[in-house]
């Protein structure tokens, strides 16, 4: 989902918090038996997720293959479909029932969704409408030879299917068949939607067809609802679907065309041959030729696209798109075409004129450093969604320019590594996608055309105000999160994992961890200790304090600097430094000490001296008088009251 804010890039950790009196302790609120307890992790390693925090050798998930055909229809502004899944059962257990998740349902007026929607409204405004929602037309089961029909029950965003015979354990396959229609929302929470330009309407299609709930070994069926702010988990599958749309359209989808010679101009197909080998830029569809008819002269055409191992597909279309595309270079050299559809109201060398530019260089970032690209397409599509991720296909806000279209990019781009190739639960945990993503972003934004919209000096302080002013944890799920702090899914889960990078680990213990971690658990469905346990076994630290403090509470940092005292009064024999911790949270400490007429020195102590208290004393071998003493002096730490930090000699 999009980031709040695009000018966090490049200066997330740069924050200062100005001193604030009215958090400043005056004694401690500091527990080291808390902090430091030996329980952490609720569950032993077991068969299924090793105690490293690796998939244990009986690890196994379910898939879902699907075959879709859809059709758009302007006529009612709706898509009419059928979708057969073909479902994998290799879980250990018997199924009686399967569930499925009907997302579109949230906008019926009568949904979940629109019933929890402050009478204010919030940024995904879900009130529903007349027609919103998905009409299930029939639903059928083949298994084992025998095809039946069910009765399906439907429960807000959710629906039952009740087999006559249960699907059996360790591989065992059913089909389900699902013929469906929905009206299309003008505004679809965000992530989906209708946008009007002087060309024609944009759509952007998503949660457009009946899909597979995870059946997984923590939750069993995961049949949390649609709401609006928590996303999707998904399992993984091969996907062939056919989108049949008027003729005069352009569609643009997850994955590859199959079809080319069926929808596309001899001239569109010798373009897009050209962008493959062009690190350039290529037209496919310039801005003269929108709106004209291509491909075949039929009243409508169907595009056939397939991606294979992918937890989900979307697409948009539309007369008014402009297409230009350009080719990625991957680490392994295989061949990837980074795309852009966009009417013409958005183009421009300011706005998508470069948004293939930013695609490419992203997924070139990305793949080099965390995980080659998977897929062989991806394209950025400008239209009503506020900034939306699917696998092989975003969808970004049309008005965006310059540094703020760079950092919606890169951002939903990024997406395609947390959650769709790390296939996290974003219904439960949304810092696992939302917070691991903005992390990465802050890397391609320093390296991306030699960090041309990274801005070191703009120093976010709001960030960390709000870290101070943070009454939910991480932990909490998402539609129990205060709506005007989920901010902290992104900012205080990056921040943290930063810290850990430069100043509780080091950037190569770090990075090989959570490169590790992306590799155990690409394509698979990882959990928080799974995380955990990884980043504790492969930097050999275990960091169990700090998952507690920045995870699982809102306890705020504050250090001060007490007291500064020479060893029998005598400064040149050394100097008696005396700090406190006065909030809930640990961290290592940062110390510049300066002594009268040298340069000052940085003095780091590890996160070890609070175990045994919220006090340390330690002896700074001072040749001289100390004239000051400084916590952190950078800013690099939440400090939640700055005006401690600092000692002065009288």
């Amino acid at each position: 989902m999009k980031k709040l804010q695009r000018f966090v890039m490049g200066g997330l950790l740069l924050a200062a918090v100005p001193g604030s009196a009215s958090w400043a302790q005056t004694t401690s609120g500091y527990d080291q038996h808390q902090v430091f307890s030996p329980y952490f992790f609720q569950t032993n390693g077991n068969e299924y997720r090793s105690a490293s925090g690796a998939p244990g050798p009986k690890y196994w998930q379910n898939r879902a293959d699907y075959l879709i055909r859809a059709t758009l229809n302007e006529q009612d502004t709706t898509v009419s479909g059928e979708v057969s899944v073909f479902y994998t059962n290799n879980s250990p257990d018997k199924l009686d029932f399967l569930w499925m998740q009907l997302d579109q349902n949230l906008f019926r007026p009568d949904s979940r969704g629109a019933a929890t929607t402050p009478v204010s409204g919030d940024r995904f405004d879900v009130k529903g409408f007349a027609k919103g929602g998905y009409h299930i037309e029939s639903v059928e089961v083949t298994y084992e030879g025998k095809t039946y029909h069910v009765d399906p029950v439907i429960t807000d965003a959710r629906m039952q299917v009740r087999l006559q015979t249960p699907v059996k354990a360790d591989g065992d396959k059913i089909t389900v068949r699902v013929k469906y229609s929905f009206a299309i929302p003008v505004y679809g929470a965000d992530r989906m939607g209708r946008l009007d330009t002087k060309n024609g309407i944009v759509y952007e299609l998503a949660q457009w067809y009946p899909r597979m709930c995870v059946y997984d070994d923590i939750e069993s069926w995961n049949t949390l609802p649609y709401m609006g702010l928590g996303e999707f988990y998904c399992e993984y599958g091969n996907f062939d679907y056919y989108l049949t749309a008027p003729a005069g359209m352009t569609v643009v989808a997850s994955g590859d065309l199959q079809n080319p010679a069926e929808v596309l101009t001899p001239k569109e197909i010798s373009r897009l041959a050209e962008a493959r080998r062009s690190d350039a830029t290529v037209m496919i569809v310039t801005p003269d030729e929108v709106g004209q008819p291509s491909g075949q002269s039929t009243a409508k055409k169907t595009w056939h696209f397939k991606m294979d191992n992918t937890r989900d597909v979307s697409w948009a279309a539309s007369r008014a798109f402009i297409w230009d595309a350009a080719k990625v270079n991957l680490p392994s050299g295989r061949p990837t075409i980074a795309m852009s559809a966009y009417p013409v109201e958005a183009a421009g060398k300011d706005r998508y004129g470069r948004s293939t530019e930013y695609l490419k260089r992203s997924i070139e970032l990305y793949s080099a450093k965390y995980f080659e690209y998977p897929w062989n397409s991806a394209v950025s599509v400008a239209g009503v969604a506020l900034g939306m991720e699917y696998p092989g296909i975003i969808f970004c806000q049309s008005n965006l320019t310059n540094g703020d279209l760079w950092g919606d990019v890169t951002h939903e781009i990024g997406h395609n590594w947390f959650p769709m190739i790390v296939g996290s639960n974003e219904r439960r945990f949304m810092w696992m996608d939302e917070g691991f993503n903005t992390f990465i972003n802050e890397y391609s934004t320093h390296e991306f055309n030699h960090g041309e919209y990274e801005n070191p000096q703009r120093k976010p302080e709001m960030f960390y105000r709000m870290f101070i002013r943070d009454k939910d944890p991480l932990m909490t799920a998402p539609e129990g999160m205060s709506l005007n702090g989920y901010g902290a899914y992104y900012f205080k889960t990056a921040a943290g994992l930063n810290i850990l990078r430069s100043y509780v680990l080091d950037t190569n213990r770090f990075d090989y961890a959570f490169n590790l971690y992306v590799k155990r658990w690409a394509f698979k469905h990882p959990q928080p200790d799974d995380f955990f346990r990884t980043m504790n076994s492969a930097t050999g630290e275990n960091l169990n304090w700090f998952w507690k403090e920045w995870f699982f509470t809102n306890d705020k940092l504050d250090q001060a600097v007490t007291s500064v005292k020479y060893v029998s009064g005598d400064s040149t024999k050394g100097a008696l430094i005396t700090l406190d911790n006065l909030g809930g949270m640990a961290l290592p400490v940062i110390l510049k000490v300066t002594e009268a007429g040298q340069d000052p020195r940085i003095i780091k102590l590890p996160v070890d001296i609070w175990q045994r208290g919220g006090t340390w004393t330690f002896k700074y071998p001072s040749t001289g008088a100390i004239t000051s003493v400084e916590l952190d002096p950078d800013h690099i730490l939440p400090d939640a009251n700055r005006q401690n930090n600092v000692w002065k000699a009288q």
